[in-house]
């Protein structure tokens, strides 16, 4: 059987997320630690003891699930010594987690990488306001045309059930009104301040570009699937996808679909949440998927 491993990506926080493992497994806690002495500030106690409220702020949400999900990756990799698997994969922010686990950037790096990023897509928010727009019952195909007709754009292709569209706040109410007319079973706001994975987030995409410039990465330990491409990242590209990635469509539906075809019989979700198991689900119902986020999921094989 070969497997893959995944990482979730922002809005997978959850207080208590990595409290139960940290709690449990010393080397989970250094990580904790590790993260309060890099950023100046006690990310600890945000993930562990909220309130909600403070730990959905952007900033907060990318390095919490960031360290939650390190922590049930290392919590694995310790309880379950024998586990191997065959490729990597996260969904937005979920991919810096799955560079870090393939030892493609260190734990400080990514620290600082996502707080970088934080910062930047923050700022692009208040620049250039936005809205999303998540469309379940319409086929992907059509809402491409929906998006171009509207004026936005698609940002994450999540599952054969459900896209998510981005852009400004008319233009998100247009596509609204449009998708309804094309029979979408449901069409939910986004409790989000931009325009993520569109071109309104472009300012973040050269701040990125700028923080990754001077950083010298490793290669991949084991390979890696890119957000903006649904292949392996190459090395050669792999910085200027993770700019891209930042303005891009998060292409998932076609990163499962490309994992079958490699033979990707099982798949693992570590962090908070069960999100993109869900999603999996319902791209692919063959897959076997199980979520690592506390000491029970840890003695299931």
């Amino acid at each position: 059987m070969k497997t893959a491993l995944i990482f979730p990506g922002q809005g997978s926080q959850v207080v208590g997320m990595g409290k139960e493992l940290a709690e449990a497994i010393p080397e989970c806690k250094a990580l904790f630690t590790q993260a309060n002495e890099i950023l100046g500030y006690n990310l600890e106690q945000i993930c562990f003891e909220g309130p909600q409220e403070e730990l959905n702020k952007s900033n907060h949400a990318q390095l919490g699930i960031f360290v939650a999900s390190a922590v049930a990756f290392k919590a694995l990799q310790l309880k379950q010594p024998n586990f191997t698997y065959d490729l990597l994969a996260g969904h937005s922010l979920g991919e810096w987690t799955a560079l870090y686990a393939a030892g493609v950037v260190s734990f400080e790096e990514t620290l600082q990488i996502l707080r970088a990023r934080g910062e930047a897509m923050q700022a692009a928010c208040e620049m250039n306001p936005g809205a999303m727009l998540a469309v379940m019952g319409v086929d992907a195909e059509v809402l491409v045309q929906v998006a171009e007709e509207a004026g936005c754009y698609v940002a994450n292709f999540n599952s054969l059930a459900q896209t998510v569209l981005s852009g400004t706040a008319e233009s998100i109410d247009q596509a609204e009104v449009l998708v309804k007319e094309a029979g979408a079973k449901r069409a939910i706001r986004l409790p989000v301040a931009g325009a993520f994975h569109s071109p309104l987030m472009q300012s973040a995409a050269d701040k990125m570009a700028e923080v990754l410039a001077p950083l010298t990465f490793a290669s991949p330990a084991v390979p890696v699937l890119s957000n903006v491409t649904a292949q392996p990242h190459n090395e050669d590209t792999l910085k200027e996808n993770m700019v891209k990635q930042i303005t891009s469509s998060v292409q998932w539906v076609a990163s499962i679909q490309w994992m079958k075809q490699q033979g990707i019989d099982a798949m693992v979700e570590c962090g908070p949440g069960k999100v993109l198991a869900g999603l999996i689900k319902r791209i692919d119902k063959t897959c076997s998927v199980r979520n690592i986020a506390g000491l029970t999921d840890l003695e299931k094989e």
